[in-house]
């Protein structure tokens, strides 16, 4: 018998490791609570996280087994499983943080040490780091060309999830409360989890949004998405079926735009290894900028203006929507994230460590490679960054994709019944205009036109361009 530690796979189907194990069965399926994970976590994750592990426990029931848990030093308690259940090995699906190669070598060690049996499996992504690279074997530090790679490459089939005559006879024990982990339940209206969601997402998705994803995805007020980035952070659908799906909508597609729209969701799956590959190589990139620069830069340290974006407080409607959504849904759309970041980094000059570390706490999808390269594309510090001397107007991009101010009027309800072309121009209103308007929303805390300016410039400072 081996143990199968699930970590970022909560799943049982197309789940590569577990599908290996229940070959030589039985299989005893586990899951660690470990501290070191969890002082890293937030309420948002651990509640869909714990709620993805009980829907896991029960499909595992359903089949006359069951989901053991265990909390503590995985490098202290996988070895005693082995030894308590009887079993001569351990396998796991490999996760690429900087974390988790620590933790993993620490398990390793320690079975070792204990003579137990391990092996390791990809999962999480399509082509592991390592396997699209350049024409040196480096990897790449530019999407396009490890993006065209990755479409180009063949894709394996999904495996099935193991029979039940394959799973130990095993009965585990009842899953810790949020509080007994010591988080306080989310105030944040959460998806639902377990891989039966996230199929539902998925079917949602091929049946139409898909063929209009080119166009749709942008527009925060339309279900243009697919919502299935919190379903591929903890593995409660394998990356696999979801490629497989698209595939089938490819060959569905009726048109070049169809079909075209179909590719564009599958290179945001692309997007995702790509950054998955830079995180593995680069682990300090996560609090380190990717890119060197001559000089520091000189971010600001302004308290109230950081307090007053998390708040959604800012005076700038589109920003403040989106900040809103993140408080009320662990929850923001792509377009909009990239909004708040750019008026973080640039308008307001603040450190993108600073708005890395809210999502981190606030996001149910926060994924660290995913969350990180986001970031640092925004602030013109990442990999493929956005130009320093290109900073997006929230005005203009509110005016964009959310012409009728629907998203905006949806999150903030101070703004509900003013015109969109007021709230659109909401910076260019005087005081008088605003307070007969929406006398509870704010005016702009700052001036775009000047900080896109002083961001230039602090960008240029930090190049030795001066």
């Amino acid at each position: 018998m081996r143990l199968h530690w699930h970590r970022r796979d909560l799943r049982a189907a197309d789940n590569r490791a577990l599908a290996a194990a229940a070959d030589d069965g039985p299989v005893l399926p586990v899951f660690v609570f470990d501290p070191s994970v969890l002082e890293h976590a937030a309420p948002p994750r651990m509640a869909f996280l714990r709620d993805a592990l009980a829907w896991l426990r029960e499909w595992y029931r359903e089949r006359d087994s069951d989901l053991v848990i265990a909390r503590g030093d995985p490098a202290e308690e996988l070895p005693n499983l082995a030894e308590e259940h009887g079993a001569n090995g351990v396998v796991w699906n490999h996760d690429y943080t900087g974390l988790a190669q620590e933790r993993d070598g620490a398990v390793r060690a320690a079975l070792d040490e204990a003579g137990v049996e391990h092996e390791t499996f990809h999962d999480a992504v399509h082509h592991e780091p390592g396997t699209i690279t350049t024409n040196d074997g480096d990897p790449y530090a530019v999407f396009s060309y490890f993006g065209d790679k990755w479409l180009d490459r063949e894709k394996d089939d999904p495996v099935p999830a193991p029979d039940a005559d394959a799973l130990a006879d095993v009965v585990g024990d009842e899953l810790p409360k949020l509080d007994d982990l010591g988080f306080e339940e989310p105030d944040a209206n959460l998806p639902s989890a377990g891989t039966g969601a996230a199929r539902e997402r998925l079917d949602r998705f091929c049946e139409s949004p898909i063929f209009e994803y080119d166009e749709e995805r942008e527009y925060p007020a339309r279900s243009g998405t697919s919502r299935l980035s919190q379903d591929l952070k903890y593995g409660t659908i394998g990356i696999r079926e979801v490629v497989e799906r698209t595939a089938e909508a490819l060959d569905e597609a009726e048109s070049e735009a169809e079909h075209e729209a179909v590719e564009t969701y599958r290179e945001e799956l692309a997007w995702r290894e790509f950054y998955t590959q830079v995180t593995y190589y680069n682990p300090n990139v996560v609090s380190q900028n990717y890119k060197d620069f001559t000089n520091e830069i000189e971010w600001r340290e302004d308290n109230e203006d950081l307090a007053a974006w998390k708040a959604g407080e800012t005076g700038y409607p589109i920003v403040d929507a989106g900040m809103r959504q993140l408080r009320a849904e662990a929850y923001m759309h792509n377009r909009v994230r990239m909004i708040v970041a750019s008026f973080l980094t640039k308008d307001l000059r603040l450190d993108w460590r600073a708005g890395y570390d809210h999502f981190r706490e606030r996001l149910v999808d926060h994924d660290t490679a995913n969350d990180n390269g986001g970031w640092q594309w925004a602030a013109s510090t990442g990999t493929d960054a956005q130009p320093y001397f290109r900073v997006f107007n929230p005005m203009t991009q509110g005016e964009r994709y959310d012409p009728d101010a629907e998203y905006i009027t949806t999150h903030v309800p101070e703004l509900d019944g003013v015109d969109p072309e007021a709230i659109h121009s909401w910076h260019e209103l005087d005081d008088e205009e605003r307070e007969d308007l929406a006398p509870e929303y704010p005016a702009p805390i700052c001036d775009h036109g000047e900080r896109r300016e002083e961001a230039i410039a602090m960008f240029e400072r930090a190049r030795g361009d001066d």
